[in-house]
């Protein structure tokens, strides 16, 4: 038994598999082409020379391809076929595979001759004929019976065992290739792939498939919770697609159409590939959230019936409409339909409040900045405010008092940083902490240092590096100094918005007034400082 390194697999191994790839691609469309007529043998017809492997007794009436769902595919003696392909179904061939034969979660068993190769992804694979090109097995076992002669390599991935009877002969080399992780045989995904994916549907009412239904309720319930804490905001969502779903629907087209063409035009910029993963993670997050959105829309299809009261509330609009999508994905072909359309209407109606909130901010402030014009009428006379007495100040000094105590106060006024100025300062942060860690050989603690970073720029100097280049500050709302327990809490709570997928920091981009979740619990606030004042 010749045994050869795994990284020899690139060579031969990858080959098969895109073959059979590519095989399993078109086999719909070559299931529906009607077969070809029977050649009509002439009485004196002069056979052609055949390989031992197949002889010619055994190479007449055959089918060009065979492919089955759901169901074994058995090839008797005397019977032959070009290649076959056998989807959820184990595959049993006797009789003459002129090219080769595959099963996808099933076993393939052949005792008769094979002309290319024969395997199985998802099964155990047993040989005892002769097989004219590789065998294989991804996490499956190969066993090579007595009469076996294999012209290629045998290849075994993620699997328990070969066996080899000492009289099977392998002309090519054996490769095994151990996984890092046992992900064992997918037995539990066989029934899902038997009775959902091939029928269109996330979901059945069928035995072995508890774990879809528990993951399926595990994402409900995480709808949930998301609506409970952000019930403003999927109110809002939800109000736009029921006051304008012609526009959300556009929005969604064209989200879904733009959003390859965008992440195609970053790829082959240098900085649109630093970029890219923001972009995929921030979709990701935004389909999550237009899921909870989704789902309460259609909940308020059912909840409108019973008036004004509790049932009104968006939270229980996402437990009844994700309750009736559960059972509608059971539905076959309709629930895929289903779970996508969900998902690409969800990201459209949250990239298109977004769109409507940035419109409403920027009129509101033209109207600020028409008020404060010097053309409009002036304001009415309004009374002086008492002077406010500041402990520890000498009342002669009043006037200086008064216009150092309210400082910090200016500082919580400034306009709010928006959600991708603020990710460009944490992005120079990051890169910056990155760095200095490198040249220290420290990398399991980065997380834990860019937040202790970030609690001691925050308190000695209220921003950070990047903060500095993008002229950002942190202050506080209630406009007292930032002290070492705001920073302190604010930095620990940093870890939330990123544990929740990142949630907390893209909550900037929908929050009114452009906090994270940090910034809430912290009681702070991130504002844009006037070009020329000095930060540092």
């Amino acid at each position: 038994m010749n045994y050869k390194p795994a990284a020899s697999i690139r060579h031969r191994f990858p080959g098969a598999v895109l073959l059979w790839t590519c095989l399993f691609a078109i086999a719909a469309v070559a299931q529906d082409a009607p077969t070809a007529p029977e050649p009509v043998e002439a009485p004196q017809a002069v056979e052609a020379p055949q390989s031992p492997q197949a002889p010619a007794a055994d190479r007449r009436g055959g089918e060009d391809f065979i492919l089955r769902f759901n169901k074994d595919s058995d090839l008797p003696a005397g019977e032959s076929a070009d290649s076959i392909v056998t989807v959820s179904g184990s595959t049993t061939i006797e009789g003459v595979v002129r090219d080769g034969v595959i099963s996808i979660f099933g076993d393939t068993r052949v005792t008769g001759p094979v002309g290319d190769t024969a395997g199985a992804l998802f099964g155990d694979v047993y040989i005892d004929s002769s097989v004219n090109g590789d065998v294989f097995s991804v996490f499956g076992n190969v066993e090579l019976g007595p009469h076996a002669e294999v012209n290629g390599d045998v290849t075994l991935v993620g699997g328990d065992s070969l066996r080899r009877d000492p009289a099977a002969v392998v002309h090519g080399d054996i490769h095994q290739v151990s996984l890092p992780f046992d992900f064992g045989r997918f037995e539990w995904l066989r029934p899902w792939v038997s009775h959902c994916l091939l029928l269109g549907r996330p979901l059945a009412f069928v035995p072995g498939i508890a774990w879809a239904w528990t993951l399926a309720l595990g994402f409900l319930a995480f709808y949930v919770v998301l609506t409970l804490m952000f019930s403003g905001a999927v109110e809002r969502c939800a109000k736009t697609i029921e006051t304008r779903p012609g526009r959300t629907l556009l929005a969604a087209l064209l989200t879904l159409l733009l959003t390859p063409i965008v992440s195609m035009v970053l790829a082959i910029t240098v900085v649109g590939g630093v970029l890219l993963p923001f972009l995929w993670f921030g979709l990701f997050i935004v389909g999550l959230f237009g899921k909870a959105v989704m789902l309460g829309t259609l909940g308020r299809r059912v909840t409108h019936f019973f008036g004004e009261g509790p049932m009104r509330d968006i939270t229980v609009a996402v437990v009844i409409g994700g309750i009736v999508t559960l059972l509608l994905y059971t539905v076959p072909v309709l629930g895929f339909i289903l779970y996508k359309l969900l998902g690409i209407l969800g990201m459209g109606v949250v990239v298109y409040t977004l769109l409507i909130v940035a419109q409403e901010r920027r009129e509101a402030a033209s109207l600020a900045a028409a008020a404060a014009s010097p053309m409009s009428p002036p304001a009415p006379a309004q009374p002086e405010a008492p002077a406010v007495e500041v402990p520890g100040v000498d009342p002669a000094a009043g006037e200086t008092a008064r216009t150092s105590a309210p400082a910090a106060v200016v500082d919580s006024t400034l306009p709010r940083a928006g959600f991708w100025i603020r990710m460009t300062a944490l992005f120079i942060d990051a890169v910056l902490v990155g760095v200095a860690l490198s040249l220290t050989n420290i990398h399991d603690v980065y997380l834990l240092m860019l937040a202790l970073y970030g609690a001691l720029m925050w308190k000695f100097r209220g921003t950070t590096v990047g903060g500095i280049v993008c002229n950002l500050k942190v202050v506080r709302v209630d406009g007292r100094e930032l002290d070492w327990s705001t920073a302190a809490v604010r930095a620990l709570s940093c870890f939330l918005s990123l544990a929740l997928a990142g949630l907390g920091f893209i909550w900037i981009a929908v929050d009114e007034g452009r906090r994270a979740w940090h910034d809430k619990i912290a009681g702070t606030a991130v504002v844009r400082v006037p070009h020329g004042v000095s930060l540092v």
